[in-house]
């Protein structure tokens, strides 16, 4: 519980500045190399850590300053996984085509992989800190396997694998004094039965042992051009949430994110979310119209009459690593605008 109604977060990832790595991009390539690279990543974690604070939002996140992508950039510290020949494969259930590397072998951490930017950003906010870390059913989705056989059973054990070393940086993080772990998990809205029968165990699995706040954030994707044509494809009404819902209703997760804001989401689907806090999306990361606070107060007021008050916290719908760094900037103000109108009308 927090101490103020409708506290304000981000869903994890931010603009990466033009003097770190390529603007407006997914997969971005880095500006430097070296002990000039790792310098530079630092910057952009403290730059945002207080942009954030001087926005005003109650949840403080590293906006993934530190990552080329939010899968793979975990994925680099993985001993068992070939970067050097990747190869092009679909995800999302063939959605789109991306780059991706190759599970060659035993999978085992090489190392920390997120001690940089989550010392960092503890070290300078004393607000709630949130880390962000892929889901294992969403990074089975994001690799090639050429190890673990391939099918249902190849990607159950890969994915518990994958658990498993996520477990090992999650303890980390807490140790590094995170308040909030949350697991990245877009592939639960498109492979839902999977979902519901492993992909929440694996989530579990990745979360055991935890005493700190666990989160997991299911979307739409990113506003990019694949995810917005899928989006076209949905019909008027999303219920891919009704189907991983009451597995995460049941299960020790915490909290839940969710896309809200120009969504096609009924919103009483949260009502299946009973007892959890949940992160709903009142920012639309796939339009560069900029929410005013009124809208953003609109859309917490809609949600209240299916989450308590107390536990509805006020988030983007998504990442917002693709978008115009100054337009995320004016959307973040108006998150933090729209909650403080929002505490006005119904707190």
């Amino acid at each position: 519980m927090f101490p103020t109604a409708f506290p304000t977060a981000i869903a994890g990832s931010l603009p990466k500045p033009a003097w770190l790595a390529e603007t407006q991009k997914l997969w971005p390539q880095w500006k430097a190399q070296g002990a000039e690279l790792i310098e530079a990543k630092g910057d952009a974690t403290l730059l945002w850590v207080k942009t954030q604070e001087d926005l005003g939002l109650d949840v403080i996140g590293d906006g993934e300053q530190a990552r080329q992508h939010f899968v793979h950039g975990f994925l680099e510290q993985v001993a068992g996984i070939d970067f050097e020949n990747k190869v092009t494969m679909g995800i999302r259930n063939n959605r789109y085509d991306a780059q991706v590397p190759q599970v060659v072998g035993p999978l085992r951490l090489k190392g920390r992989v997120h001690a940089l930017e989550a010392r960092m950003a503890r070290a300078h906010t004393k607000r709630t800190l949130k880390f962000t870390l892929p889901g294992p059913m969403t990074i089975v989705d994001t690799v090639a396997d050429r190890f673990y056989g391939g099918g249902r059973e190849g990607k159950i054990k890969m994915a518990f694998a994958f658990a498993e070393l996520l477990n090992q940086e999650a303890l980390a993080l807490q140790a590094d004094g995170v308040d909030i772990i949350q697991f990245d998990e877009p592939a639960f809205n498109v492979y839902m039965e999977d979902a519901a029968d492993w992909g929440v165990q694996a989530l579990e699995r990745a979360a055991q042992g935890l005493t700190c706040k666990t989160a997991v954030h299911i979307c739409y994707g990113y506003g990019i051009a694949a995810n917005m044509d899928w989006k076209n494809t949905l019909g008027h009404e999303w219920r891919q949430y009704e189907k991983v819902f009451p597995a995460l209703a049941k299960s020790s997760i915490q909290q839940v994110s969710l896309e809200c804001f120009h969504s096609h989401v009924p919103m009483d689907l949260m009502a299946l979310l009973a007892g959890k806090e949940v992160m709903v999306g009142v920012i639309d990361v796939a339009s560069d119209v900029v929410e005013t606070p009124e809208e953003v107060a609109d859309t917490i007021g809609r949600a209240l009459q299916f989450v308590p008050k107390m536990k509805l916290i006020a988030c983007t719908n998504c990442g917002m690593a693709p978008m115009n760094r100054d337009i995320a900037l004016r959307k973040l103000e108006a998150l933090a605008q729209g909650a403080a109108l929002a505490r006005q009308r119904y707190a």
